[in-house]
């Protein structure tokens, strides 16, 4: 699917609704919906309310962003992205470590599920390198490139496999654009808008992750844990409105 066109500001922002608790995840989704239209539902929230929170998002008239990095063989990845179509989300990930196989059954069985319904198809995202890790991470881990080679080298088998979009550090966005131009749409979590890292390793703010080239952010804590989540949204969007 081609890069997204996003006129305003808000509409670049994915609020991560990091919290077990159906009900606290949906107070805050109803409280930001009027400046939010993407809420991330990961592992934690997926498994604490279960998939049906998806559903009352999308009620809300906000998409949903399912992050749970899918990895596992080609066949049982491509029957778990059947269920993933049915919630209708907006976008989801799989792990760009599953492999060219595992990634390009997931795009054919997205492409096949949603062909005579383009509307619901959801972008295909691939994670790259986690923005918890740096290269000493990688480094234990017996990958001796560095972390910006290392998110080079498997968006190159991202797009050999046919996929959306990347899941990268704002410090990559900008090296993704000149090696790749348009061709990806690019997520960006780790956004710190002078803001603790906590336990990023790799963070930019959002005017920066933007400058670089991203096209949505991914922000949690910040948000999140802020004593007047609203303030903290319109705060972001200033920022990005004066760019």
């Amino acid at each position: 699917m081609p890069r997204p066109i996003l006129e305003q500001p808000e509409e670049r922002l994915i609020i991560a609704l990091d919290m077990p608790e159906r009900g606290k995840a949906l107070g805050l989704a109803n409280a930001l919906a009027p400046r939010i239209s993407t809420f991330k539902v990961g592992p934690v929230l997926f498994l604490g309310a279960g998939p049906g929170v998806i559903r009352e998002l999308n009620d809300l008239g906000a998409g949903v962003f399912l992050d749970l990095k899918f990895h596992d063989i080609p066949s049982t990845v491509e029957k778990s992205i059947e269920h993933v179509v049915r919630y209708g989300v907006k976008m989801f990930t799989v792990h760009s470590l599953g492999g060219l196989d595992m990634m390009r059954a997931v795009v054919e069985r997205v492409n096949g599920l949603t062909l005579d319904a383009p509307e619901r198809r959801p972008l295909v995202l691939a994670v790259t390198v986690l923005t918890s890790h740096d290269d000493d991470a990688l480094s234990s881990l017996g990958i001796r490139a560095s972390t910006g080679d290392e998110v080079l080298r498997l968006a190159g088998i991202a797009e050999k496999a046919g996929v959306d979009g990347l899941v990268a550090s704002g410090l990559e966005a900008e090296v993704l654009r000149r090696e790749f131009g348009d061709r990806f749409t690019l997520v960006v979590p780790g956004i710190r808008p002078g803001g603790k890292a906590h336990d990023q390793k790799r963070v930019a703010t959002p005017a920066e992750a933007v400058d670089k080239g991203a096209d949505y952010l991914v922000i949690g804590r910040v948000v999140t844990e802020a004593p007047e989540p609203e303030k903290a949204v319109d705060g972001i969007i200033a920022e990005l409105t004066s760019l």
